[in-house]
């Protein structure tokens, strides 16, 4: 039973990642290429699962796409600071622990990427509308049919999977390949290689912090 198990759950992991659509992936990545190159902040935030993406994420947008000459992405996730997102929710109300930290900080031209598994976490969804109300562009990451958050974005791509922990399988295989786009692209080359190759495997001393 637990074989059948294990490949039902591949199997729709498979399937889910078939049906994401190419074209949406394509203009996140080119927004968020522009934004690094004219210098503009790029912020993230979720709950639960989708907090902890929006860290790697952000992580590896500061440190992972770093090449020389290339630019230096200015990426913060507002899931990092337990002070301050402790503070606005012991003092206010859970729902605006991303907006208010946003708010003194987004300019017009940022980039808000919000990630919920089911588009309806009132905190992203209030932090989605600082953004706007700010001027940046707003890039939502959600799976089933989207959410409130589907039609309050700018773009947004939907995993099309009833499944969360498939949903939030394919928001990190999205996420590490758009770092992976955008260092082959700082590094001059336009199409990702495929994993498996006839190549030696990289030394792993090259990535010291993984």
């Amino acid at each position: 039973m637990w074989a059948q198990w294990i490949e039902e759950y591949f199997d729709g992991v498979r399937r889910a990642l078939d049906a994401l659509p190419r074209e949406i992936l394509l203009q996140i990545i080119a927004q968020i290429e522009a934004a690094a190159r004219d210098g503009r902040m790029i912020f993230l935030c979720g709950n639960g699962g989708s907090a902890a993406t929006a860290s790697h994420f952000a992580c590896d947008l500061a440190k992972g796409t770093r090449r020389p000459g290339a630019p230096m992405v200015r990426a913060v996730a507002l899931t990092d600071s337990i002070p301050l997102l402790t503070a606005w929710a012991n003092d206010t109300e859970y729902r605006r622990v991303f907006a208010e930290q946003l708010r003194p900080l987004v300019r017009p031209g940022d980039v808000l990427i919000a990630i919920s598994g089911s588009g309806n976490s009132p905190n992203v969804l209030e932090a989605v509308q600082v953004a706007r109300e700010a001027g940046a562009f707003t890039i939502g990451l959600t799976g089933f049919q989207g959410g409130k958050l589907r039609d309050l974005v700018d773009l947004c791509l939907i995993v099309p999977s009833g499944c969360m922990e498939q949903i939030e399988d394919l928001h990190l295989i999205l996420h590490h390949t758009i770092i992976t786009v955008l260092r082959r692209t700082w590094e001059g080359a336009f199409a990702v290689a495929p994993i498996l190759h006839e190549e030696p495997l990289p030394d792993a001393s090259r990535f010291p912090g993984s």
